[in-house]
């Protein structure tokens, strides 16, 4: 007779097989493919895009009014809000083959979460402290994920 706890023969979906975690699985998420939590290269991706929009957008036709400096964060902070709040993503999450999505509910965003997700997202902070389901704070605190459309 052994000590050993029987083995189970069907894998457990939420560990990529190294013991560690698979992304989104234990917030109901598929393991992988649409719906899955996104990936980091398609985060980045998308985020600068979008970066690069609202730079040329508030340096060339707001740099005037709000200033070369704080007028392509505040359309990023504009573009952000309206666009995850209504569709779900931004253009840059297009790009990147990303959308963001309530965690309790198959709705849009809405433009409370959105407004909130937005400021904390341009605070950067709030979005480079994430957690093992790639979270940031600002998804945490909005209710949203980031995952592949």
């Amino acid at each position: 007779m052994s000590d050993r706890p029987p083995r189970s023969a069907a894998p457990d979906p939420s560990s990529a097989g190294d013991g560690h975690e698979v992304p989104g699985v234990r917030l109901g998420l598929p393991a992988a493919g649409s719906g899955s939590a996104a990936g980091w290269p398609r985060r980045f991706a998308g985020l600068a895009v979008d970066w690069v929009l609202a730079t040329l957008i508030g340096r060339f036709l707001l740099g005037d009014v709000l200033g070369r400096d704080f007028a392509p964060l505040a359309v990023l902070l504009v573009m952000h809000w309206l666009l995850v709040s209504t569709l779900g993503m931004t253009i840059g999450h297009a790009v990147a083959g990303t959308a963001v999505r309530r965690l309790d509910a198959p709705r849009p965003v809405g433009f409370a979460r959105g407004a909130l997700r937005a400021v904390l997202l341009v605070l950067v902070l709030p979005a480079v402290v994430f957690d093992v389901d790639r979270r940031g704070l600002h998804d945490k605190a909005a209710g949203t994920v980031v995952v592949r459309r």
